[in-house]
């Protein structure tokens, strides 16, 4: 008996431990009900290093000179994305030298998850620059992009890039925490 119940509060531990670890990936099919806003919410905030960005049905000969209205792709790599809780202000600080990237500078940005209305749409992640003097409620042009997966170590983002013929791409954002 005492066996049993040793057991059985074992597997409640893994149960619990399991459902508690953030947000996880949408179903496949994009039919399964996903994390809500607010799990996203939780599951991303901290500190994120970009690893990586690969492309997702985007063809070879497409090119992508810049993102965010920032600076070309390979700028942002090693990027650190500060997502705070609170007033979700937070920055972009770049780690990266080339001709058109800025090793050392910091973009101040206000996140965010969109919770859209619609019952088949998933949350998105939101952000928003401020440059020096600019109050957020002014700034009315932003950034979004899909939540794929978060979880303790990796997050996983997609941004939508419009193609020929009505045809979208995606560059896929691919972050480790930072410890």
């Amino acid at each position: 008996m005492r066996r049993h119940i040793l057991s059985f509060a074992a597997l409640l531990a893994v149960i619990m431990l399991t459902a508690s670890c953030g947000a996880q990936k949408k179903g496949a099919s994009g039919t399964e009900s996903g994390p809500s806003a607010s799990q996203w919410r939780s599951g991303i905030k901290g500190t994120w290093v970009l690893n990586s960005v690969t492309r997702e049905n985007i063809p070879g000969a497409y090119t992508v000179k810049n993102i965010f209205d920032e600076a070309p792709v390979d700028c942002f790599i090693g990027s650190v994305w500060n997502l705070p809780g609170g007033n979700y202000r937070g920055s972009i600080t770049f780690n990266t030298s080339g001709t058109l990237c800025a090793n050392g500078a910091v973009r101040t940005i206000i996140w965010d998850v969109y919770n859209p209305k619609d019952a088949g749409e998933q949350p998105q992640f939101q952000f928003k620059k401020l440059y020096a003097g600019d109050k957020a409620s002014n700034v009315t042009s932003g950034y979004r992009m899909d939540l794929s997966y978060a979880n303790e170590e990796s997050l996983v983002m997609r941004m939508p890039i419009p193609l020929d013929n009505g045809v979208t791409g995606y560059l896929v954002f691919n972050y480790s925490k930072q410890k």
